[in-house]
């Protein structure tokens, strides 16, 4: 009874998070509908934030209503003369003189670059939220001096101290940030390491940890690790018995282990926790595109201290924000098309109940992780819906390509035929991503 209690607990937790993700995807998705379509003389009926029974609405000075309603799960905006909420036919009840006014009834420019709004402001949305944070944590500036440091067991020397400029690690120079990667690949296989620093202006040599010590710095919900228990900050101090003091030992356990359960004990808040994971098989994107089978606990690491940083100027961080969704959707189209070509697992593909665990997992790991999961959400969103699907926008965007090739719009039979075919894809994906996340890939 009591693990049902913390099951359905967790779950409403995750939940919770989930609608407040979806809401504000789904309203900046809708939104942009709307004030594009504005914007083009198209005037917008009903904005609503989802669906079934309205729990509260106003009428605005332009005449659309705004609404809440109790189906958390989505949202539409219906404009002026559409038989429904998809803008799929029309009403018939449109004046002559209201007709430019309507979806149907305004030129095919304002009608594509309507539909086409939505999936840009969710673009748009998570280029600004990647650069916001990219903003708000900085970039490590040259030359690599200590912030904070990391809170490590006592078992750990660190008499390295914010502000010290480090110089050199075992008498290896340290020039910068871009040299960092090979002075660390240099780095003793020892717990204790060497380090020349400039503090208050005079060089000395002190003793510091391994450069990236096992110290828990992110989790990937649904991984090994995060089901079986790790936080982020923990820091592992055995594995299977054997002390490890580097980052790199937990690696290397995992890929011995290939699959066997490993007893890791960790240092918690000054306390010892004793817990057991399995590694798992996972299908790991590389550089070109293709998927490598590989073994993961879902557990990332950091060096033992907190660079100082800068704030990257506003146009940079946009730029920065831009890639990351570029990449994010490159990523996406890849895994996708190996799914598809059954050359990686579904359990790839996560659901409505995949994404719901992920925000809660997300939101339990700071704001920043839970808004940064919003921007990869939105960016995924926004890719989807563009996808040449009937019901999607892309699927409208297709019917005014035809359009504007043909001169004419699709049949209304054609239409509602077509509607209907994406529809049922649309449900037979989604009650397949359900049961991928419920049963094949809980």
């Amino acid at each position: 009874m009591a693990d049902m209690v913390a099951y359905f607990g967790s779950f409403g937790y995750a939940l919770i998070f989930f609608v407040i993700a979806l809401s504000v995807i789904v309203a900046v998705h809708e939104y942009g509908h709307y004030i594009v379509g504005r914007w083009c003389g198209i005037h917008a009926e009903v904005f609503s934030l989802g669906f079934g029974p309205v729990l509260a609405s106003r009428v605005d000075k332009h005449g659309t209503k705004w609404q809440i309603a109790a189906i958390p799960f989505g949202g539409f905006v219906k404009f002026l003369g559409d038989a429904n909420a998809a803008s799929v036919g029309s009403s018939g009840e449109v004046s002559d003189a209201d007709r430019r006014r309507t979806m149907l009834g305004a030129p095919l420019w304002a009608r594509a670059a309507t539909v086409a709004a939505g999936p840009v402001f969710n673009f748009i949305l998570s280029i600004l939220i990647f650069a916001a944070v990219i903003m708000f944590q900085g970039r490590a500036v040259d030359p690599v001096r200590v912030a904070e440091l990391d809170t490590l067991p006592p078992s750990f020397t660190v008499d390295i101290q914010p502000g010290d400029q480090l110089l050199a690690m075992n008498g290896i120079e340290i020039e910068g940030y871009e040299t960092l990667g090979e002075v660390l690949s240099q780095a003793p296989d020892t717990q204790t390491v060497e380090y020349t620093v400039l503090r208050d202006g005079v060089e000395q040599v002190v003793a510091g940890p391994f450069p990236s010590p096992p110290v828990v710095q992110g989790l990937t919900p649904g991984s090994a690790a995060y089901d079986a228990g790790f936080k982020v900050h923990d820091v592992l101090t055995a594995i299977n018995g054997e002390p490890i003091f580097d980052f790199g030992q937990i690696v290397d356990a995992v890929q011995t282990a290939q699959g066997a359960e490993l007893d890791v004990r960790i240092w918690r808040d000054g306390e010892i926790v004793d817990l057991t994971l399995a590694p798992r098989e996972i299908d790991d994107p590389q550089g070109d595109g293709s998927f490598e089978k590989v073994w993961r606990i879902g557990m990332s690491g950091r060096m033992f201290f907190s660079p100082e940083t800068e704030t990257p100027g506003l146009w940079h961080s946009v730029q920065l924000g831009t890639v990351q969704v570029g990449t994010i959707m490159q990523s996406s189209l890849s895994g996708l098309y190996h799914i598809i070509a059954g050359k990686i697992s579904t359990c790839n593909l996560s659901g409505p109940v995949g994404i719901a665990q992920a925000s809660g997992a997300m939101a339990s790991q700071g704001i920043d992780s839970f808004i940064w999961f919003i921007a990869v959400i939105s960016t995924a969103v926004g890719l989807m819906n563009l996808f040449p699907i009937p019901v999607l926008d892309g699927g409208h965007l297709v019917f005014h390509a035809y359009e504007a090739v043909t001169r004419r719009p699709p049949g209304e039979n054609s239409l509602k035929i077509l509607m209907a075919f994406g529809l049922a894809i649309i449900l037979g994906a989604t009650v397949f991503a359900i049961l991928n996340d419920l049963l094949l890939c809980p």
